[in-house]
């Protein structure tokens, strides 16, 4: 079987960028193995897929500090440990467009999370929202083409609505004083400001690829002024 001239020389670049990891502290690594269906993806196609990895794994963490803050939480929906907790989120990643979530009405969800009467899992209900407001950012999607096509706006959209939701975590309080979520902590404390880092960060990388979609589409974003003590969320 004879192998056209530019599929040839797609391979010989791609081995000759070979063993170029980063090493992490973590010992974790980001490449990915060689696909021949890589060769159906533009440069933007791989961003938006490693964009993509990067914010799913700030929203884990964030989840798992939640939890581990808030741990009366995982215990009302009857898990037994912030790993199982969390895995009952994040186990339907790869069932994605068939999942529960996938179809949730994340907006309700996020109200729901600061429901004064509320039974259930807060923390549950606010990253199931936050989780599904994000892959309708992707279209629901996890592997993208030069077929593909992101919306710029709603990828600017879901950073402003990320930027909402903490604000609200950040200050709604029950009637008691008590703040409905624990996140950072500061009086009587060592300063624990790592929520608001992993946050800025998940915001830092929908705006990049926002940024970034936009310039291949050459199509502005409406950048609509957004009052986040309002808790109205923007469409995706």
């Amino acid at each position: 079987m004879r192998i056209s001239l530019s599929l040839l020389l797609a391979v010989l670049l791609l081995s000759g960028c070979a063993n170029q990891d980063i090493k992490r502290k973590d010992g974790s690594k980001s490449a990915r193995e060689f696909s021949v269906a890589n060769l159906a993806k533009s440069d933007v196609d791989v961003a938006c897929e490693l964009a993509q990895r990067e914010t799913l794994k700030s929203l884990r963490l964030l989840t798992e500090k939640l939890y581990k803050r808030n741990p009366q939480e995982y215990r009302k929906a009857g898990m037994e440990s912030v790993d199982a907790a969390t895995a009952r989120l994040f186990d339907e990643l790869p069932k994605w467009p068939e999942s529960h979530l996938a179809k949730l009405n994340w907006e309700e969800s996020f109200k729901l999370t600061f429901l004064e009467g509320y039974t259930g899992d807060r923390v549950y209900a606010f990253m199931s929202a936050l989780t599904s407001m994000v892959m309708a950012s992707y279209e629901h999607k996890s592997q993208f083409y030069v077929t593909d096509e992101l919306s710029a706006q709603k990828l600017y959209n879901s950073a402003r609505n990320v930027e909402i939701a903490v604000w609200k975590l950040s200050n709604a309080k029950l009637p008691s004083g008590a703040k409905y979520l624990v996140t950072n902590t500061l009086d009587g404390e060592i300063a624990n400001l790592s929520f608001e880092r992993e946050f800025g960060k998940l915001i830092a990388d929908q705006d990049l690829l926002a940024q970034l979609i936009e310039d291949r589409s050459n199509r502005a974003i409406t950048r609509t002024i957004q009052g986040v003590a309002s808790f109205v969320f923007l469409p995706i």
